[in-house]
């Protein structure tokens, strides 16, 4: 089955937070030790990314909600685990883009729009996509930060792109704003997907009150 995959992450509106901290990790990304030093705090609390702190610190305020700072960790971390084939595609998507005007920020695809991408290109089953919804509901931004590596970086394996700056400030205001923001992920994700099984039989997998179980859970560093 063929899908029309998320709206392309390359061309952010410079005037936006969020955008231009990620601009900024991309371009660190560029160099393989920094990029290696950011990805070694994938999953991990702010005070255990000490490889972090030198190219972080200045580009984030004095004064910042403890949230806040660890989904700009965490985001900054998952940026650098994209897998190769994820970071070469982001090349020859900016390339395309010349010089279009970005996507208003609410068209922009957030966890469950790429969520639904994954399903219809037939990388993950549409039961394991809701078990994952449905559990992220119920959890706080520091179980997300855990599971969002190995989740992000299968889906970015399978051709699948992530709107780094829509997760940023998703993760920032989770604890605060949770059941809207996860809400929006799984309005994304229904409006989204190609076709929408109504049967209960076809969907016999789907078990929201259970762990999804073909995306580990450990994070692994890429080269």
């Amino acid at each position: 089955m063929t899908s029309t995959p998320p709206r392309p992450t390359h061309a952010p509106n410079p005037g936006r937070r969020s955008d231009q901290f990620v601009t900024n990790i991309l371009k660190l990304c560029e160099n393989n030790r920094i990029k290696a030093d950011l990805r070694s705090g994938l999953g991990l609390p702010v005070e255990r990314c000490n490889r972090m702190h030198r190219y972080l610190v200045r580009r984030l305020p004095d004064e910042q909600h403890p949230e806040a700072r660890r989904a700009h960790y965490g985001v900054a971390a998952l940026i650098a685990a994209r897998p190769p084939r994820a970071r070469e595609a982001e090349v020859e998507r900016t390339a395309a883009s010349g010089n279009q005007p970005p996507p208003t920020w609410h068209t922009r695809p957030n966890l469950g729009t790429s969520l639904a991408a994954g399903v219809n290109t037939g990388l993950i089953r549409p039961g394991t996509a809701e078990s994952h919804l449905h559990l992220f509901s119920r959890q706080s931004s520091d179980a997300l930060h855990q599971r969002l590596p190995a989740l992000t970086q299968h889906l970015l394996g399978g051709g699948v792109t992530v709107d780094w700056a829509v997760l940023l400030e998703d993760l920032t205001w989770w604890n605060r704003d949770r059941d809207r923001r996860a809400t929006r992920w799984m309005e994304a994700y229904y409006r989204a997907l190609d076709h929408l099984a109504d049967d209960p039989d076809d969907l016999a997998d789907q078990t929201p009150d259970s762990q999804p179980t073909d995306i580990t859970n450990s994070t692994q560093e890429n080269p």
